[in-house]
Formats: C-alpha cells, structure tokens, sequence
C-alpha cells in the first residue's frame, strides 16, 4: 500500500506491507533530494506533460513557450476554479492533480516492481474553513487518485500522520502538540500520546487553517515586489477622467503562484494592456512592462524562487536584497525582517488563532501542552514558530524532519490498514 503526502510546494510517497513500513522512495533525480518531488506540473506547447525539477527544466529549455502550474492543491476547495487552458484543451482540476499523482504512482511501482492500487493520501486538518468547501476538496482529491490509478483510498489529516512519527521517540505519556506548518495549510493536532503510540479516542482535537508559508509569500510580495510591476499605478480609461488604482485582481494574482500559474493569460494581458495605454504617470510604464513580461513570458517561477529565497534569507539576517535576475523583469530590491514581520502580522495572527482554537475543542489551556512537534519547511520561519511557542509556556519544543515525518507517519498508517 503506497502512502502519498501531496503537498502545496512538495510531494513525497513511502510505502508499506501488513508487517513493514517503507522508506519514502525517490522520485526525482534531479533534485537535491530525490525523495522530495516538487509540485510542479509542466506541459510543453506539444503537451508533453513533465513534473518536479524536470518540469522547471523543461519549461527553461522550450524558451518558456509551455504552461507551469504550481501550488495547484490550493485549488482543491475553490468552486471557481473547474478548469484551465492547456494548449488547446481544457482540463479540470482532477485532471490535472490526477496526473501528478499517476506520475508518482507509475514511477512508485517501477520502484517496488509491482502493481499497486491502494493508497493512503495525506490532507489538511482543514482545506477550508467551511465544511462544504472542505468535503468538496477530499471529494476532488479522491476523483484524482481514481484518475491516477488508484481504486482502494483512505485519508489521513497530515498532523495526524506526523503523530504516528513522533510517538517511537516518547519515553512517558505526555500531551503532544504538532504543528505541520507547510505551503498552503497550518494543521494541529493534540494528542495524548505514549511510546506505543495512540489510539482514535487519543486525538483531543484536528484543527487548521489554509494560511501557511505561500501566504507569507503572498505579503512580502504585495509590499516588496508588487511596486515594481506598477501596483500603485493610476490609469484613465478610454474617453474617461476619473484616475482609477491599478484592479486589486491583479495585484492579488502577483502575491498567488496557484492563482498566477493557471490565470486566463490573454485576459489579464488584456487588462494590463487597458492600464499601460492610460497610464497617468509615465514612469510607471516600465513597471507595468515588467508585469507583462511576466505574464507574457510565464515568468512567475523566477518571482516566487526569488520571494522564497528572500524569505528564507530574512530568516537568518535583518537585511538582504531580492533579486529577480530575469532580464525581462530584473528587479533588485531591499528586503527587511522588519518589513516581513509587519507584511505577515496578519497571517501570523490567523496561525496562532488557528492554533488557540484547536486547544479550545480540546478543552485545554496553552499550559496542558508538554511537548509541541514541528514539522513543515514553513516550521523553519522564526517569526511563525516563535508565535506558535511563546503561546505554550509549558511545552518542550521537538523539530521533526521537516519535510518527511508527515510521509513517514501516512506510511505507518498504511501498514495499520494494509494489517486489517
């Protein structure tokens, strides 16, 4: 039985037997990790289909004529969003996540030599806030694993799985917080736990909300790098004389790589095209030939690995410079911890108040916590991880791998169900 943790930003898959769990096997070798497949999808102008690091390659070597779409699990809860151009196809949603998933599954069974059809899928404590729209994004993702090949799927929330982790390495009984802070979701879990692990009567409360590391993201770019591309440009429309702000769609699709990567390009050139040719301020149009280009050229990977790395950066120094080498775009800016702080407050307050909820349901106070878990690449943030614990004063603070307990966890769950 495979074990699948389908992430915003990265995707990974173990496995396991009645009596064995497996090690996250390798899915990319291009990558740094070969466990860790990038969610990126790629489809050149002949729709050829490529994913992870081989799809950022591909899309560098079609001189960036093909279509990236990436952070495309944001989508899951959204009733809007049905389906996007593909060349000259249209494809839904699971189409599109079912491909990734077939692609992770063909080459999971090349690895084990064997045909497998059971999986256990990873999923936020809460896609969204609202229980429709969470049940429609389980209901879709289950849709992409039938199209991937898979007949027989079980869930599991991910701060759950990373429970199933962390449990080998109590030594008593204690209350356990985890806190999996990933790209599109921050889950928690409490669980009284113990060495032999936990039981469904142990989970105190399963909560969440869909704000984690790419809204972060969002913020900085609204603040740092939005200027650049003409966000605060003003515009006259044709025959008119009112002084309009650039449309805050726009501004919205430049902070969203899920949103940006499967926009309807020719319409947003179109509007772009109505603001350049009433600009007020000419000075702006250079900035507003910079969002063009990037639409243009599909150009948002470059922006959003320079956001994240800036991010990262800020992380360990109070000043760096975010450089966006494209020459099309070529933006090199000034970016401060402070200004991320602020850019962030209220992300930041949306985790924390996620958090205070999961221990309202669990009907505890921030002391009763003995140990909080951190997993997730967005756990790695000072700013997000220091408002997580300084709201537990009693609680031993536990790093878990950051991007493996979650698959490792779903892997023990598969071997539970591959055991019934």
């Amino acid at each position: 039985m495979f074990a699948i943790d389908f992430g915003t930003s990265n995707s990974l898959l173990a496995a396991a037997s009645a009596d064995h769990v497996f090690d996250p096997i390798p899915l990319d070798d291009g990558a740094r990790d070969a466990t860790i497949l990038q969610t990126a999808l790629y489809f050149s102008p002949e729709q050829r289909a490529e994913f992870g690091s081989r799809a950022i390659r591909a899309l560098v070597e079609d001189g960036f004529r093909g279509r990236l779409i990436r952070s495309i699990k944001r989508h899951l809860p959204s009733r809007t969003f049905t389906k996007t151009t593909i060349g000259s196809r249209q494809a839904t949603l699971e189409d599109l996540i079912g491909a990734f998933l077939r692609a992770m599954r063909e080459r999971a069974c090349a690895h084990f030599e064997v045909d497998v059809r059971r999986v256990v899928l990873g999923r936020p404590a809460r896609f969204s806030n609202d229980p429709d729209d969470d049940q429609l994004a389980e209901e879709r993702l289950a849709a992409a694993a039938r199209l991937a090949g898979f007949e027989d799927i079980s869930f599991c929330p991910e701060p759950v799985a990373a429970a199933y982790d962390f449990a080998e390495d109590l030594t008593e009984p204690r209350v356990v917080l985890v806190a999996d802070l990933g790209g599109g979701t921050s889950d928690f879990t409490i669980v009284r736990m113990k060495r032999e692990g936990f039981e469904a009567r142990d989970v105190l409360a399963v909560g969440g909300v869909p704000v984690a590391g790419d809204a972060i993201d969002g913020a900085l770019v609204r603040t740092a790098v939005a200027p650049h591309f003409g966000s605060r440009a003003r515009y006259r429309m044709p025959f008119g004389k009112n002084e309009l702000d650039m449309p805050l769609l726009l501004v919205e699709l430049l902070a969203s790589p899920a949103d940006l990567t499967v926009a309807d390009r020719g319409r947003v050139l179109s509007l772009l095209e109505n603001i350049r040719s009433g600009l007020v301020d000419r000075e702006d149009r250079p900035r507003l030939e910079r969002f063009v280009a990037l639409v243009e050229d599909g150009l948002g990977f470059s922006l959003y690995e320079a956001v994240e790395a800036t991010k990262r950066r800020l992380s360990d120094v109070d000043e760096t410079v975010l450089d966006i080498p494209e020459p099309s775009l070529a933006v090199n800016a000034k970016a401060t911890r402070a200004e991320l702080e602020r850019s962030s407050e209220r992300q930041v307050q949306a985790i924390v108040g996620s958090l205070d909820k999961t221990l309202e349901v669990a009907g505890l106070a921030p002391g009763d916590v003995d140990i909080v878990c951190l997993t997730g690449g967005t756990s790695k943030m000072p700013l997000v991880t220091s408002a997580i614990t300084s709201r537990l004063p009693n609680a031993g603070v536990r790093r878990m791998r950051s991007f493996h307990s979650v698959v490792v966890g779903l892997a023990r769950r598969a071997r539970e169900l591959a055991a019934a």
